[in-house]
C-alpha cells in the first residue's frame, strides 16, 4: 500500500476544508487533492498556492508533503527504537542522491520527440523559474539555512521526473537551467554548514548543467561559487584558475548583469591570499564598476551581487595583506550598513581578527563575543569558519590568559558543531 500524507489531510481538516473546497480554492479537480493525500506529488506551480491555502510556510508545507507509512496492524516484533523523522545527515544524503540522478539525466544524450504538454516538464517550464526564485528568497530570509533542505529535495525530485520525459531542445535547455540554478542553492546550504566537499560537488554539477543550458551568467556564477570553497579552505592557487575560467565565461554573458563584477570581487580575495597587493587593487576597482550598471544588476537568486558588500570584501583583502589601517576603515564602514545576521557575524569576526593582529585583546574580546552570539542565533557555519581563522591569530598571544580564554571559546564552538 502506498504511503499516505496523513499530515496534509489533517491540516486540511483542521482548517475546515473538504477535499472539494480545497480543490476549488486551488483551481484543481477534487480527485487531484485526493491523489496528493494518497501520495502523488503536486506539480511545482501549485505549491505556493497550496501553502497559502493551508496557511503554512513553504518549509512547513514540505513537511506536510512527506508521505507517512501506514502503522502496522500488529505490534512489531522488534522493540528497537525507530527514528521519528529525518536527521540532518539523512536529508543531506537525500539531496545528494537526487543530485546524482539529475546529473546523470543531464549527461545522457538528448531524447527529443514531440513532448506531451501535460507532463511534469511542461508544468516545470511554467512554474519552475518562479518557484526557484521563491526558494532562493526563503534561503536568504531563513536564520537557519538548513531549513531549506526539504524544499530543495522536493523540487529536485520533480526536476528528475521532468528530465526523464522526452522534450524539445528548448524545453531541455530550460530544465537544465532550472537544475543548474537549484544545484547552486543546494551548494549554498552545504557551504553554510561547512560541508565543503558536498558544496563543491553541487557547484561542479551546476556548472555542467548550466553549460548544457547555454546559460553563461549562471555558469560563471557556479564556477565562482566553486572557487569560494577553495578560497575558504585557503587553497588560493586552486581557486585562481577556476576564477579565470569564470571570468572568460562571464564575458560571454549579459553585459547588463553583475556577473563579471562579482567574479572580479572574488578574484580580489584570492589575490590577497596570494599576497599580490596591486592585483587586489585592480580587481576591486573592476568590481566597483558594478555601480555604473543601469537598472537592477542581479536577479536575487543565483546572482545577488550588487556591490553592497564591497566594503566588507575590501576589509577582508586588506586584512589578509597585512594592512590593518585600510582594513579597519573598510570593515567599520561595512558594519555601519544594514546587514543580515550572517554578514554581520562575518564582519565582526574580521574585526576580531584585526584586534588580534594588533595585539589589542580588548578589541578582539569585544568582537569575538558579539560574533559568537550571532553564531548562536543563526547556526551559521560560515560565521564559525570566519572565527576559526581568528584562532590562529590568537596563538602568538597565548601567554596572556585572556587570549587563551578567547581561543577556548572559539574551540568550544567547534566542539559543539
Amino acid at each position: 500500500m502506498p504511503a499516505k500524507r496523513r499530515r496534509l489531510a489533517a491540516r486540511r481538516k483542521a482548517l475546515g476544508y473538504s477535499q472539494d473546497r480545497l480543490a476549488e480554492l486551488l483551481g484543481v479537480a477534487t480527485s487531484t487533492v485526493a491523489r496528493w493525500e494518497a501520495g502523488a506529488d503536486p506539480h511545482g506551480w501549485v505549491l505556493p498556492k497550496l501553502a497559502r491555502a493551508l496557511k503554512v510556510t513553504p518549509e512547513n508545507l514540505a513537511d506536510l508533503l512527506v508521505p507517512e507509512a501506514a502503522p502496522p496492524a500488529f505490534p512489531a516484533a522488534s522493540t528497537a527504537a525507530i527514528p521519528s523523522g529525518d536527521t540532518d545527515d539523512m536529508k543531506r544524503r537525500d539531496v545528494l542522491s537526487l543530485l546524482a540522478v539529475t546529473g546523470a539525466l543531464i549527461s545522457l544524450p538528448e531524447i527529443v520527440n514531440s513532448p506531451s504538454r501535460n507532463g511534469v516538464s511542461a508544468a516545470l517550464e511554467e512554474s519552475g523559474p518562479e518557484l526557484n526564485k521563491a526558494l532562493w528568497k526563503t534561503f536568504s530570509l531563513s536564520d537557519s539555512k538548513q531549513d531549506v533542505y526539504p524544499l530543495i529535495r522536493h523540487q529536485l525530485g520533480l526536476l528528475a521526473k521532468g528530465l526523464e520525459e522526452s522534450q524539445s531542445n528548448a524545453s531541455r535547455q530550460l530544465l537544465c537551467s532550472l537544475v543548474g540554478d537549484l544545484y547552486q542553492l543546494a551548494g549554498e546550504v552545504f557551504f553554510d554548514a561547512n560541508r565543503y566537499s558536498d558544496a563543491a560537488q553541487c557547484y561542479a554539477l551546476a556548472a555542467n548543467a548550466c553549460r548544457e543550458a547555454g546559460a553563461f551568467d549562471m555558469w560563471a556564477c557556479a564556477l565562482t561559487r566553486h572557487a569560494f570553497v577553495e578560497l575558504y579552505e585557503r587553497r588560493f592557487t586552486v581557486a585562481a584558475p577556476i576564477l579565470s575560467a569564470a571570468a572568460q565565461v562571464a564575458e560571454r554573458g549579459d553585459s547588463q548583469l553583475s556577473t563579471r563584477y562579482w567574479v572580479a570581487a572574488v578574484q580580489a580575495e584570492v589575490y590577497a591570499g596570494l599576497g599580490d597587493f596591486d592585483a587586489v587593487g585592480r580587481a576591486l576597482d573592476a568590481a566597483e564598476e558594478v555601480h555604473n550598471l543601469p537598472g537592477k544588476p542581479h536577479n536575487g537568486g543565483w546572482l545577488r551581487f550588487d556591490g553592497s558588500r564591497l566594503a566588507e570584501e575590501r576589509g577582508t583583502c586588506y586584512l589578509a595583506l597585512g594592512r590593518p589601517d585600510l582594513a579597519e576603515q573598510a570593515l567599520t564602514a561595512a558594519l555601519a550598513q544594514q546587514l543580515s545576521l550572517r554578514r554581520r557575524g562575518a564582519v565582526l569576526a574580521e574585526l576580531a581578527a584585526l584586534g588580534a593582529e594588533r595585539r589589542d585583546l580588548d578589541q578582539a574580546d569585544h568582537y569575538i563575543r558579539a560574533a559568537l552570539d550571532l553564531v548562536g542565533q543563526t547556526g551559521s557555519g560560515y560565521v564559525g569558519k570566519k572565527l576559526e581563522a581568528v584562532k590562529a591569530r590568537l596563538v602568538p598571544l597565548m601567554p596572556d590568559r585572556r587570549a587563551l580564554a578567547l581561543h577556548q571559546k572559539i574551540s568550544a564552538l567547534d566542539s559543539a558543531a
